[in-house]
């Protein structure tokens, strides 16, 4: 991996780690952050970590712009030796797949997508290599997905599938974006899965729908009261499918308050990972549902 850095503007410095996503370029990603976040340089105003990237702000009145270069490529051979493990935790997430109201919105949009006749589930199966949608939906809920970002929509959480490159699913987004997009939308695009925190336009494919909030901005959820973002990044995901019933099960206890999602706290070693990924996610899940 070749690091680059550019200028955007007078006030923010972009940093690319790799040119694909991968767990090396993230965690890279991650440690150099951290240790920005942790040296507290004088001048820094915001760090923004992406998938393979990220985004210093500064006050160029506190901190010359080569200045902090330096300071970031110095952290930077600090951050090579790093260790490659983190504290997270797991979480659950329930997912009514192929539910009306995705059904409904996908259907309006035909026009702007690759295949007009069948529906996005029905697509993303055929280019995987499946025979049917029930088969892509299974393999999309079998193994765990790791949170590489939180962002471009407020709380909206990209997921990376925890499996070998070779089994990673990979789907296209729409050829022109919509302009309506259900809230709490599961969709997928290229390698990445996501949830929509918010209703609004879209481009990913859109594959069900989770009853459970991740974005409140009046912190009236309970589970979201210390904190109006759900996610944050190296949280780890496993989607739970369930039915129309445990759907609307679930929105009465979120709407009574009684509603907690089903977590775990663990550590993931990414050098622990690319040894054994089956063996890892075999830990992940008995962390999550017990042995």
């Amino acid at each position: 991996m070749k690091t680059r850095y550019s200028f955007g503007g007078d006030e923010h410095i972009f940093v690319e780690v790799d040119e694909e996503m991968s767990l090396d370029a993230f965690f890279k990603s991650l440690s150099i952050t951290n240790a920005v976040r942790d040296s507290a340089i004088e001048g820094v105003t915001e760090i923004c970590p992406a998938n393979a990237s990220f985004q210093i702000k500064y006050d160029p009145d506190v901190i010359a712009p080569d200045a902090l270069l330096e300071k970031l490529k110095s952290l930077e051979s600090a951050a090579e030796n790093a260790e490659k493990r983190i504290g997270t935790r797991i979480v659950e997430i329930p997912v009514y797949y192929n539910d009306p109201w995705t059904h409904e919105t996908l259907m309006r949009f035909r026009d702007r997508h690759q295949d007009p006749d069948g529906t996005d589930l029905d697509y993303a199966a055929r280019i995987n290599g499946f025979e049917t949608a029930e088969d892509f939906i299974v393999a999309h809920h079998s193994n765990p997905w790791f949170v590489s970002m939180v962002g471009f929509v407020s709380g909206l959480p990209f997921l990376y599938q925890l499996v070998e490159r070779e089994r990673q699913l990979q789907v296209p987004k729409y050829l022109r974006p919509r302009t309506d997009t259900p809230k709490l939308t599961v969709g997928y695009g290229g390698c990445f899965s996501c949830i929509y925190s918010v209703r609004g336009a879209g481009g990913y494919q859109m594959f069900g729908i989770t009853p459970m909030p991740i974005y409140d901005p009046t912190q009236e959820v309970n589970y979201l009261k210390d904190f109006m973002v759900f996610f944050k990044p190296g949280d780890i995901v496993k989607w739970n499918p369930i039915d129309r019933e445990e759907y609307d099960r679930i929105c009465a206890e979120v709407e009574a308050g009684t509603f907690t999602p089903r977590m775990a706290e663990v550590e993931f070693d990414l050098e622990s990972f690319n040894a054994d990924i089956d063996g890892t996610n075999r830990k992940l899940m008995e962390a999550l549902y017990g042995a």
